[in-house]
């Protein structure tokens, strides 16, 4: 619904259960601050543009994607940065909400071999994304997120199966201010030395007009193998 607010994939990890619609840019872009310190050594990161920019193709149902970032460490001894992989996908909708029935929507998507050499993977790394969520009420909706994409570990670069879950409780506070609380976690299978990690964020949107929204968030770790903190803030413009 064009004379509707947008609907944005950003800020929160939980991808938004709707598409774009035929036809329809979506522009969504920001910037992350990470840190972690494991004891030893401190790492701080910087993430940016985190641009996706999605798009309606061939029916309402279903939307183009791509991403591209740039991100940049420092731990005190190098600085490795560079372009990241870029990411394709599709998102496919499946179903309206319908009673108990969530709305759903499924992402083919994966990363292909395009980022400097500090941050490629040098090869396609395929996955896919189930989002399913429900409207409660004017105030309160929630969703998640279900996926398994491929991912080589850091230390040895041995390939794994990586999967991801979330769950996301979004606010309508007033006509322009939304917030939302959100818990995701990674869990590799058959890793040789990667550890699952969980985190806590919340953040708030503000909706500048339908077509513009401003966003804003933070988040923490919550177990050793995660980073301790992260927060950011972006900008999604829609284009019809």
């Amino acid at each position: 619904d064009l004379d509707a607010p947008l609907v944005t994939d950003r800020p929160d990890f939980t991808e938004a259960s709707s598409t774009v619609g035929q036809g329809v840019a979506q522009l969504e872009a920001g910037y992350t601050y990470f840190r972690d310190d494991d004891g030893t050594t401190t790492t701080e990161s910087h993430s940016y543009p985190e641009a996706l920019l999605r798009y309606g193709v061939l029916a309402e149902w279903l939307e183009f994607r791509i991403a591209w970032g740039y991100s940049e460490e420092d731990d005190g001894l190098i600085t490795p940065e560079g372009g990241e992989d870029l990411y394709l996908g599709f998102k496919i909708g499946l179903t309206p909400q319908e009673g108990l029935l969530p709305e759903m929507a499924l992402i083919p998507q994966m990363t292909v071999p395009t980022g400097a050499n500090s941050k490629t993977s040098d090869e396609v790394l395929p996955g896919l994304n189930w989002i399913y969520s429900w409207e409660v009420n004017d105030f309160i909706s929630t969703a998640g997120s279900t996926q398994f994409n491929r991912t080589l570990d850091e230390e040895t670069d041995g390939a794994y199966t990586e999967w991801a879950q979330s769950w996301t409780i979004a606010y309508s506070l007033t006509e322009q201010w939304g917030a939302y609380t959100e818990w995701f976690a990674f869990f590799p299978h058959s890793a040789d030395t990667a550890k699952p990690e969980h985190y806590f964020n919340g953040g708030f949107t503000y909706l500048i007009n339908n077509n513009i929204q401003w966003d804003i968030r933070a988040g923490v770790g919550l177990n050793d193998a995660a980073d301790d903190f992260f927060a950011g803030s972006g900008i999604s413009i829609r284009f019809y």
